[in-house]
């Protein structure tokens, strides 16, 4: 049975200025790739961050049990109010209450306290070293108690975000005395009788996907158009070579207008704006040229001038926004853009993969 008791300034050479920061870059990496894992619940996603530097026995135990699925269908099966909520030791199907398959016991790994809002194993009484599958969240600051107790009790993972609004909710929930391990289980709108799923906190867990930023690439070489108004396209072109993107905004209407109409970028006669720029991951700030007049063979008549500056920014292959700022004509905003054909957005996906 598992179960947790309640009760004057140095002055620092170059040399080791450089030593020093050279330390702090060679951290960054693993502070960018932490893993989280989520346990999804009725009152919403506790989101869990695996401290791997601290328990790494541990962690890569708690994801021997995701990988294997043997926390499919399993519940949260002990509530004590102002304490913990613990799960990861029962799956419930079909009516019926089942230990989850146990792997082999991991070595305790005591080193972070016991403070609210961190996760840590449960294991046997007097037997430090006997955590296998059942896990626990810390409602309250139970250091004082559980680091002390037992070898200590390994935490191994972090809730961040709004997480422990979700943990409180659950630790609010009445409980009921099933017998057994489940003499203060958590229940939702259960007033006796035989339980159901829907009167237990069912947990999901799985590990966070997290994706790689999105990057500008020649995928994107496509005609693009705002789909929130008539008339507005994109050309865009990406060379990879130069890590630079040029787009061509133009505006179009099914009918010649009239010499006295007005157009969304000016004058009827400025159609066209090309703008370039250096690639940033998914961004690129791109000069503005505004060309107006010319006529075909006959660059001399073209007139040009910078006006302004255009940020491009993707979200994904098919999908982006173009902010402006044309200061001759006092023009500024946004607007999305779309992919014309949609199809076109294999070779992008490809490059990103």
């Amino acid at each position: 049975m598992f179960a947790i008791s309640a009760s004057s300034k140095p002055q620092y050479s170059r040399h080791l200025l450089r030593r020093f920061m050279l330390a702090l870059l060679l951290m960054i990496p693993f502070i960018a790739q932490a893993r989280t894992v989520l346990i999804g619940t009725p009152l919403g996603d506790i989101e869990i961050e695996l401290l791997t530097n601290d328990a790494p026995k541990t962690v890569a135990n708690f994801l021997n049990y995701i990988d294997n699925n043997r926390y499919e269908k399993a519940f949260i099966h002990r509530s004590v109010d102002g304490f913990i909520v613990q799960g990861g030791g029962f799956t419930f199907s079909a009516g019926t209450a089942t230990a989850i398959p146990a792997f082999p016991p991991v070595v305790n790994e005591f080193k972070v306290s016991n403070t609210r809002s961190t996760v840590a194993m449960a294991k046997l009484g007097n037997q430090p070293d006997s955590a296998t599958s059942q896990w626990f969240i810390n409602v309250a600051d139970n250091s004082g108690n559980l680091d002390n107790q037992n070898g200590g009790f390994t935490v191994f993972a972090r809730v961040v975000g709004d997480g422990m609004a979700v943990v409180d909710a659950i630790n609010k929930l009445p409980t009921t005395n099933a017998g057994g391990a489940f003499t203060d289980l958590p229940v939702i709108n259960f007033s006796g009788g035989t339980l159901a799923t829907t009167n237990l906190v069912m947990t999901s867990v799985a590990e966070k996907t997290v994706q790689a930023p999105f990057q500008m690439n020649p995928g994107l070489n496509d005609a693009w158009f705002n789909p929130a108004t008539d008339g507005q396209g994109f050309f865009i072109t990406v060379f990879p070579d130069l890590n630079v993107v040029l787009l061509a905004w133009f505006t179009y209407d099914t009918t010649l207008p009239s010499p006295d109409a007005n157009a969304n970028l000016g004058d009827p006669g400025h159609r066209w704006i090309t703008a370039v720029g250096p690639i940033d991951g998914n961004s690129a700030v791109l000069e503005i040229e505004v060309a107006s007049g010319g006529l075909f063979d006959d660059p001399a008549m073209v007139n040009r001038r910078v006006d302004g500056s255009i940020t491009l920014t993707f979200e994904s292959c098919t999908s982006g926004t173009v902010a402006y700022n044309i200061p001759s004509i006092n023009r500024q905003g946004s607007v999305p853009i779309k992919r014309v054909a949609k199809d076109n957005a294999t070779l992008c996906e490809a490059l990103q993969n």
